[in-house]
């Protein structure tokens, strides 16, 4: 009895482990198609115009200048809306309440934050900035992007400052350093490793967000630095090339997808080496 009840636990120990590897086997041969396609065709689309040169209009060449400036632009605004408020109230939650309803409460509002769809988000800043300002703006495309940052700042600060030693606040306030001088200088500088790397997380999220940016920065064929006004982006651009009928429009889409999957991928492996650097340097 007692072997076929071993030899049935294997069967299901061996057709666990087969499904979960084919299931791993099915999801990487999708990835790497994507990737490899993105890559092939992207690399194909690079030139010195790309980088020179307007989006153009309707069948002509051109490049992405206005674009990749205009997402750096809304990209910065959005971490720097963002982070600073992310920060503190990943603080709060850490720091000033823990095991209380109001902890909780914002925990629970930050988690909903954190899985609502960027379109929505986009939705609701076009309602509170956009219709009121009665145009699109990069500055609207900028607070859009900061609150998709936001709740992935909150997370990581607040996880962050929790793995920080008790022993180290108790040294602190023994010897009467002030609560918000123990945080300044002695939790922050612990963990800002794992700050660091939840801002630039966020930054690699938002760089490729599409959906809030049509809703609230839209696009803008010419070179601006007005933040008041419609501004070009990489993900924008993409989406509208890549659906018209112009095949120069189809060459600028990929090579658009080609840059930003590069940049995601920078950012996201600067984001690790900070972990593991801050790993060794604990070890």
């Amino acid at each position: 009895m007692s072997a076929s009840l071993y030899g049935m636990r294997r069967f299901k120990n061996l057709l666990a482990q087969t499904l979960a590897v084919a299931a791993t086997i099915f999801g990487l041969f999708w990835l790497v198609w994507i990737i490899w396609t993105t890559l092939s065709k992207g690399i194909a689309s690079i030139n010195l115009d790309l980088f020179t040169q307007m989006t153009p209009p309707p069948g002509d060449e051109g490049g992405m200048l206005n674009a990749f400036f205009g997402s750096a632009v809304m990209s910065l605004l959005g971490i720097v809306i963002g982070a600073p408020i992310g920060v503190l109230a990943g603080t709060f939650l850490a720091e000033y309440s823990q095991k209380s309803w109001i902890g909780e409460t914002v925990r629970f509002v930050n988690d909903i934050l954190l899985s609502a769809p960027s379109i929505v988000l986009g939705l609701f800043v076009y309602t509170l900035v956009v219709a009121q300002m009665g145009h699109f703006s990069a500055l609207a495309g900028g607070i859009a992007l900061a609150f998709i940052v936001l709740p992935v700042v909150v997370r990581t600060t607040d996880e962050m400052l929790q793995l920080v030693p008790v022993q180290m606040r108790e040294a602190a306030l023994s010897l009467g350093v002030p609560q918000w001088k123990v945080t300044m200088q002695v939790l922050y500088r612990s963990a800002l490793p794992g700050i660091i790397t939840g801002i630039l997380l966020a930054l690699a999220r938002i760089s490729g967000e599409t959906a809030p940016l049509l809703f609230t920065a839209l696009n803008n064929q010419y070179w601006t630095t007005d933040i008041l006004a419609p501004m070009a982006n990489v993900p924008v651009v993409i989406f509208q090339y890549a659906m018209s009928p112009y095949e120069s429009w189809h060459t600028l889409a990929w090579a658009g997808a080609f840059m930003l999957t590069v940049f995601v991928l920078c950012v996201s492996l600067l984001a690790r080496m900070i972990v593991l650097r801050n790993r060794i340097s604990h070890d």
